[in-house]
């Protein structure tokens, strides 16, 4: 497999980088929670997460964080060259039974560091309309 490193040279504050959607499900849930360690039951049991007030079933906030990161990283073409990621979690996902939920990433160009050879990527990460991620961030390497 070749990687293609992004050319910092063709690249502007504003520009959009890459989008994508990513589908949720509660099968997604199982497999993070198996990999993770995380079995907290408002992840998979809609009366645990209904009984302590909560609308449904909840996506673990590092799953949909690591999701969101992804349309960088295969914008980057390696995940080494994302030096630093940082989010706010702004909003709970809640994963339909049936549907899941859909994760949209839109990933921008927010600052050029060309004596760096790095770029701060900013993601909007959103399910139905709603951000779900705040202060998304990602420092990519170009060099």
């Amino acid at each position: 497999m070749t990687v293609t490193t992004p050319d910092l040279t063709a690249l502007a504050v504003g520009d959009e980088v890459a989008r994508d959607e990513h589908l949720i499900t509660r099968d997604s849930l199982v497999r993070y929670a198996g990999a993770s360690g995380d079995f907290n039951p408002i992840h998979y049991r809609d009366d645990i997460a209904q009984f302590v007030g909560l609308p449904g079933v909840l996506a673990h906030g590092m799953l949909t964080m690591g999701i969101a990161v992804q349309t960088v990283v295969d914008w980057a073409g390696d995940p080494a060259r994302v030096v630093d990621y940082q989010v706010r979690f702004t909003r709970p996902v809640l994963v339909h039974p049936e549907d899941g939920a859909t994760l949209t990433v839109a990933a921008k160009v927010a600052v050029i560091e060309s004596e760096n050879q790095r770029v701060r990527v900013d993601l909007v990460a959103t399910v139905d309309g709603q951000t779900v991620l705040g202060k998304a961030q990602a420092w990519v390497s170009l060099a």
